[in-house]
């Protein structure tokens, strides 16, 4: 064992004990209580018996030596000398306060013996102790980064082709990311250091042609550890990966599956020359990237499914288009507060029937986010349902209160329904209201008509009462229905004062000949200056302008 002395010996270890105390107490004896006493020292520490082999290490010792050379080291039974200094028989007797050199690396230590031929080693990590340790500051920061910039993963394919290109960039000449498919299949991305992403689908080969790539791509194997492969099995692999892989110095694999997390798949790290780093640094950076990139494709195929979902949610839940109504022509406001599934509890509808008339609906749901969401798509079903076989707008109130409170839902909604019948010279109204804020109808001469329509909110009693009336529309007016979103919109420089019905009746008095377009970008510029940058209720409005039949070809 190549041995170099330290310049003053160090002082052998004593028990401590209280000198005032008139008898000491022993310190135990047990093994139990040694190994738990040195488990969480911080130096590497090895016990080694009077044949010189290994009986025991702490965790500490595991770290330093797999770090410096992996494989080696350790085994309980192994000769320790042989590990430290091959082909050196026995050890000097005395202790040995000095360095030993470890796989190409100088390390301090200190060995001492305990009595009966055994020995206890403390190695001491160095401040530099070589190129591995010199850059594990380098690799931890590479990973870290690594981890800033697939934290925010949301899209499987496009993480998968960040991995890949990570890799390539620190860790090998060449990285390919496989993921099974269905129907026998692998899907792989592919990046090699100064050239281009590509990606591709094979068929998988069978376990029998490529055992290890294949046990790492199932996620059979259950941790990151990167396994080198056979030249042999490289070429068992499919031919686009092979012509990838097939002319590198080394090719190894680690599964993206580790701990029970990560996802099925692995990473191929192709080297041309040698490694980026030598010896355990490389392959515990290749472990910790294989299982924070196996994360990331997690949280991006559990975001991706979310996302499906949601926009499935949404599909069902966010109003249709307007359709086209004879004599008529229609704008609508819809703009929900803030929230994952971009749709609220405000609503609107407009159902054409076979005759040319229309269902005409307008709501709020008490509330906002995806509870309200829930419940106004229960609302907009029901009625597109009962519409079918009721055409008064009162009936349809009444039994959608019923249906409402036989659900049990704890939330309310407020109104407007009708029916929008077209005539020789305009349209006729005919709305019903649940406790809805008024409509308004703007005449062409400019006069702006509040259509009072008393009525209770829906859902909260079973004895709920309900108003109706009618509206005539000539050629050139123009009804509204809007939300409390627009009313009670508060002020971005006093947050005290709520938009208001007047400010809204003065904004529509000065839109004589507007088309429905323009009255309805009209509000909703004057109504988004009122607010400014601050957030909002959900909001929908509305706007029917009845027009000559020709006009609406």
């Amino acid at each position: 064992m190549a041995v170099r002395r330290a310049a003053g010996p160090g002082e052998a270890g004593q028990d401590v004990v209280n000198a005032e105390a008139a008898e000491p107490q022993d310190l135990p004896e047990t093994g139990s209580f040694w190994r738990e006493l040195l488990a969480d020292v911080r130096d590497a520490v090895v016990l080694q018996d009077a044949a010189a082999r290994v009986r025991w290490f702490n965790p500490a010792a595991y770290e330093l030596f797999t770090l410096l050379h992996p494989g080696d080291w350790p085994e309980a039974g192994h000769d320790l000398e042989e590990l430290l200094d091959p082909g050196v028989d026995g050890a000097p007797a005395e202790p040995i306060d000095g360095s030993i050199e470890y796989a190409g690396h100088r390390l301090p230590v200190r060995c001492r013996t305990i009595g009966q031929g055994w020995r206890i080693w403390t190695f001491f990590a160095p401040a530099e102790a070589g190129p591995v340790l010199d850059l594990q500051p380098q690799w931890d920061a590479f990973l870290a980064g690594t981890y800033a910039r697939l934290i925010g993963a949301q899209d499987r394919d496009a993480t998968a082709g960040l991995v890949a290109e990570l890799a390539a960039g620190e860790l090998a000449d060449c990285a390919i990311v496989v993921l099974p498919l269905s129907r026998g299949r692998w899907e792989w991305w592919g990046f090699e250091a100064g050239s281009t992403a590509s990606r591709g689908k094979v068929r998988r080969v069978r376990p029998a042609i490529a055992p290890i790539f294949t046990e790492a791509v199932s996620g059979a194997v259950g941790h990151s550890t990167a396994v080198e492969l056979s030249g042999d099995e490289v070429l068992g692999l499919p031919s686009a990966l092979v012509s990838r892989l097939g002319q590198r110095q080394s090719v190894s694999v680690a599964s993206l599956t580790a701990d029970g997390g990560g996802v099925p798949g692995a990473v191929v790290f192709g080297c041309t020359s040698e490694r980026p780093v030598p010896g355990g640094e490389w392959h515990r950076a290749i472990g910790d990237f294989a299982r924070r990139a196996g994360e990331a494709l997690a949280a991006a195929e559990r975001f991706g499914l979310q996302k499906e979902a949601t926009e499935g949610l949404k599909t069902t839940l966010r109003p249709r288009l307007l359709p086209e109504l004879r004599g008529a022509r229609t704008a609508v406001w819809y703009e929900p507060s803030s929230g994952a599934l971009d749709v609220g509890g405000d609503f609107y509808d407009l159902h054409p029937r076979a005759d040319g008339s229309a269902l005409l609906v307008l709501g709020d749901i008490c509330g906002n986010g995806a509870e309200a969401a829930a419940l106004t798509g229960r609302v907009r079903h029901t009625l597109a349902a009962l519409h079918l076989v009721e055409r008064d707008g009162r009936q349809l109130l009444d039994k959608l209160n019923e249906a409402l409170i036989a659900a049990g839902s704890s939330r309310f909604a407020t109104l407007v329904v009708g029916s929008v019948v077209p005539g020789r010279d305009g349209l006729l109204l005919t709305l019903a209201s649940g406790g809805h804020p008024a409509p308004l109808v703007l005449r062409r001469t400019g006069e702006v008509e509040e259509v009072v329509l008393p009525g209770m909110l829906v859902g909260i009693s079973p004895h709920a009462r309900f108003a109706e009336a009618s509206v005539d529309l000539a050629n050139g007016d123009m009804c509204l229905l809007y939300t409390d979103g627009i009313t009670e919109a508060r002020g971005d420089h006093d947050r005290t004062q709520l938009y208001g019905q007047e400010r809204l009746i003065q904004l529509l008095a000065g839109c004589v000949d507007f088309t429905a377009d323009e009255v309805v970008e009209r509000v909703r510029a004057d109504v988004r200056a009122w607010l400014g940058d601050i957030e909002h209720d959900d909001i929908a409005l509305l706007a029917i302008h009845s027009v000559p039949p020709a006009e609406n070809q």
